[in-house]
C-alpha cells in the first residue's frame, strides 16, 4: 500500500471525502482513473467520474457496498473508511441543510465585510476568521518532516542563489515556496475546471501552522480567495463564500486592501449570480469603498465592473451605468501603476468583455453584441469562451435572432465540455431553457440534440440551493428569472 500523505489527517482523523482525496492524490490517481479501477474490480460499470467528484464532497455518501470495494482498490482499512463516512453523516447533519449552512456563510462573511471597511486592519476582523488562518496553507502538502515537497523530493533551505539559508521553522515551507504553488495554481486554473482542481486545492488548503509574518499572511488570503474562486467554478457557494471569508481576514492581517477588495468583490459576483443581486451589490461597494484609494487603476476597474453588474442585477441601471465609466477612466490609466501578481489575468480585451456582459445585463444588446462577440472571437481557455458564448447567444436571443443564438450556444456547449466547469453549465442551461419558446425551429432541434448527447460529459455542481425571491438577469425568460447556482465570471 502507499502510505497517505503525512500530515494534520494523523491526529484528526478527516472526514470520508478528504480521506478519499488524500488516498487518491497519494496513488497520483485522477478521478477518472479511480472509478475505473473501481468498475473492474466491482464488475458493476455504474460509478463514474462524477460519482467519485460527489464522494469526494460529500455530496453523497458511498454505501457499505462501496467502501468495501473502495478499501480493495485503495489498500485502506475498511473500518477507517466506514469511521470517515460515519463522521462525514455526522458532519452532514450538524451543518443542517444547504440554505441554513448557505445563510450562515452569507452572514459570516457580511459581518466580516463591514468590520474591514470599518478599520481594515482591525483584530475585530481578523477575529471573525478561524483562530489559526494558517489552517488556509499546505501543512498536509508540506509534512512536517524538515522540509520535504510530497513526492519525497526536500524544498531548498537556501535562497535562489544558495547564498544563505531560507529562514522558517522546520516543517514549514518558505514563503518562495508557498509563492510558486500559488501561481501554478492560478495558471492551472486558467484551464482546469473547478471540479478538477477544487480537490487539488483542498489537498494543499490542509491544517498547518505558518509563521505570522507579513507576507505569509498576505499568501494565505491569496491562497483563500483562490480556493473560494474554484469552489464557485465547481458550484459550491457555501465552500465559496468561507473561503473568501477567510481570505478578507486574512488580507486584513497583512494590511492588503486591494486584496481584501478583490476577496469580496469575487463573492459578490457569486452572490448576484446566486439571485441575491442586493446583497451582492452591497458587497461590491463595501469592497470599491475600502479598497479604491490603495489600488491601482486596473485594480478599481475591476471593483467598478462588480458594483456595474451587481447594479445592473438590481435593474438600477443609473448605478451600473455611472460604474462603467469610472471603470473606463481608471483603465485608461492603468499603465501608470504596476498591478498586483494576482491581477495578470485582466487584460484590456478581458474589461471589453465584461463590459459587454453587463450591457447584456442591462438589457442593450445592440451595444452587447459586438463586445461579446469579440470576447468569443479572441479565443482562450475554453471556460471564458463558454462563458461569454453564453452571454453572447442570450444577446442573439433578445434580439430576435434565435438561429444564430442557437449555433453560437451549440460552441458554447462544446467548450463548457472542454472546460469542465460547473458555473458555465449552469450559465448554458439558463439559454436552453430560453430556446424552449423555439423549439419548433431546425436550429434549436439540432441545438436540442447536441444538448442530449453531451449531457453525460457535463459536470454537475456540487449542490443546489433554493431559488431566492430576488431574480438575476442570468436567466429565465425575457431575460429576468431564476439564477443559475454558480458564478459567470
Amino acid at each position: 500500500m502507499t502510505p497517505p500523505i503525512p500530515g494534520p489527517f494523523d491526529a484528526f482523523p478527516p472526514p470520508l471525502g478528504a480521506l478519499l482525496v488524500q488516498l487518491r492524490l497519494a496513488r497520483g490517481w485522477s478521478q477518472a482513473r479511480l472509478a475505473e479501477r473501481l468498475c473492474g474490480a466491482s464488475g458493476v460499470p455504474t460509478v463514474s467520474r462524477h460519482e467519485v467528484s460527489r464522494w469526494e464532497r460529500q455530496e453523497r455518501i458511498p454505501a457499505d457496498f462501496w467502501l468495501g470495494w473502495l478499501a480493495r482498490v485503495l489498500a485502506a482499512p475498511l473500518g477507517e473508511l466506514t469511521a470517515a463516512a460515519r463522521r462525514a453523516l455526522e458532519q452532514r447533519a450538524a451543518a443542517g441543510s444547504p440554505e441554513t449552512a448557505f445563510r450562515r456563510a452569507r452572514t459570516d462573511l457580511v459581518r466580516v465585510a463591514h468590520a474591514w471597511l470599518a478599520d481594515p486592519t482591525s483584530a475585530a476582523t481578523r477575529d471573525t476568521a478561524d483562530p489559526d488562518d494558517g489552517a488556509y496553507l499546505t501543512g498536509g502538502a508540506y509534512p512536517d518532516d524538515g522540509g520535504a515537497y510530497p513526492d519525497g523530493g526536500a524544498y531548498p533551505r537556501t535562497d535562489r542563489n544558495g547564498a544563505r539559508p531560507c529562514r522558517g521553522r522546520r516543517g514549514v515551507p518558505p514563503t518562495d515556496a508557498v509563492a510558486a504553488e500559488l501561481a501554478t495554481l492560478r495558471r492551472m486554473d486558467d484551464t482546469v475546471g473547478g471540479l478538477d482542481l477544487l480537490p487539488l486545492v483542498r489537498a494543499r488548503l490542509a491544517a498547518g501552522t505558518p509563521p505570522r509574518r507579513r507576507r505569509m499572511l498576505g499568501l494565505v488570503a491569496e491562497f483563500a480567495q483562490l480556493a473560494g474562486w474554484i469552489s464557485a467554478d465547481a458550484g459550491d457557494p457555501v465552500a465559496a463564500l468561507s473561503a473568501y471569508r477567510r481570505s478578507v481576514a486574512a488580507a486584513s492581517g497583512a494590511a492588503d486592501r486591494p486584496l481584501a477588495g478583490h476577496a469580496l468583490g469575487s463573492a459578490s459576483h457569486l452572490l448576484v449570480a446566486q439571485g441575491r443581486p442586493r446583497e451582492g451589490l452591497l458587497l461590491a461597494r463595501t469592497a470599491y469603498a475600502g479598497a479604491r484609494r490603495a489600488a491601482s487603476p486596473r485594480t478599481r476597474a475591476l471593483l467598478l465592473h462588480r458594483v456595474a453588474f451587481a447594479a445592473a442585477s438590481c435593474r438600477q441601471p443609473g448605478e451600473a451605468a455611472r460604474a462603467l465609466v469610472a471603470a473606463e477612466r481608471a483603465a485608461d490609466r492603468a499603465a501608470r501603476q504596476a498591478d498586483p501578481a494576482w491581477l495578470y489575468w485582466l487584460d484590456d480585451g478581458e474589461l471589453r468583455a465584461m463590459t459587454g456582459r453587463c450591457l447584456a445585463a442591462l438589457g442593450r444588446p445592440l451595444r452587447a453584441e459586438p463586445l461579446l462577440a469579440a470576447a468569443v472571437a479572441r479565443g482562450g481557455p475554453p471556460r471564458s469562451r463558454a462563458l461569454y458564448g453564453a452571454w453572447l447567444a442570450r444577446t442573439y436571443l433578445d434580439l430576435g435572432e434565435a438561429d444564430q443564438a442557437c449555433r453560437v450556444a451549440e460552441v458554447a456547449l462544446l467548450d463548457a465540455v472542454r472546460a469542465g466547469s460547473a458555473r458555465a453549465v449552469a450559465l448554458i442551461d439558463g439559454v436552453n431553457r430560453r430556446l424552449a419558446p423555439v423549439r419548433d425551429r431546425p436550429a434549436a432541434w439540432r441545438h436540442a440534440a447536441l444538448v442530449a448527447a453531451a449531457r453525460p460529459y457535463l459536470p454537475e455542481p456540487a449542490g443546489t440551493l433554493p431559488a431566492c425571491p430576488a431574480t438575476s438577469p442570468v436567466d429565465g425568460a425575457g431575460g429576468w428569472g431564476p439564477a443559475p447556482r454558480a458564478s459567470t465570471d
